[in-house]
């Protein structure tokens, strides 16, 4: 399989990437399109490279191939495939295409995958901006400068 946005390694967002990111996202879960645009006007033209970091960060490690007694099994290796797809389908998907879409998608995975009985999107997406946040500051530390 090629290298794409699904297959590559992540790189670490920058802070303010998470921040901007997440914020987008949890005004578009809570149906809050002033903020959402207010937002996104802000985020600039890499808003849907951001987007998608965010959708990798959550989708992957939720899909990937895990193993049951030391072994993969066959229903490892379908929610893997499941959560590639995703990914590329928010890639180069015309339907989900645009910033909306993928936030969108972002909160049905949240609603449908990592809450119970669809439980609170809003307090797991804070979660979720809170590992972003600290993996982004771990790979981007504040530098201190002295005068």
């Amino acid at each position: 399989m090629p290298e794409n946005t699904v297959t590559a390694p992540l790189a670490p967002m920058e802070p303010e990437d998470v921040a901007d990111a997440f914020a987008y996202i949890r005004a578009m879960q809570a149906d809050d399109i002033d903020t959402a645009c207010a937002v996104i006007d802000g985020m600039g033209p890499e808003v849907l490279r951001m987007l998608l970091d965010v959708a990798a960060r959550i989708v992957i490690p939720i899909t990937a191939v895990d193993d049951h007694d030391g072994e993969p099994c066959a229903h490892s290796f379908l929610a893997a495939a499941l959560g590639r797809l995703l990914l590329e389908l928010l890639c180069d998907g015309e339907c989900l295409a645009g910033a909306p879409g993928i936030a969108q998608t972002i909160v049905r995975f949240t609603e449908n995958i990592l809450t119970e009985e669809h439980g609170d999107v809003a307090d797991v997406l804070r979660q979720l901006e809170a590992a972003g946040m600290k993996q982004a500051m771990e790979a981007h530390p504040v530098r201190r400068t002295t005068a």
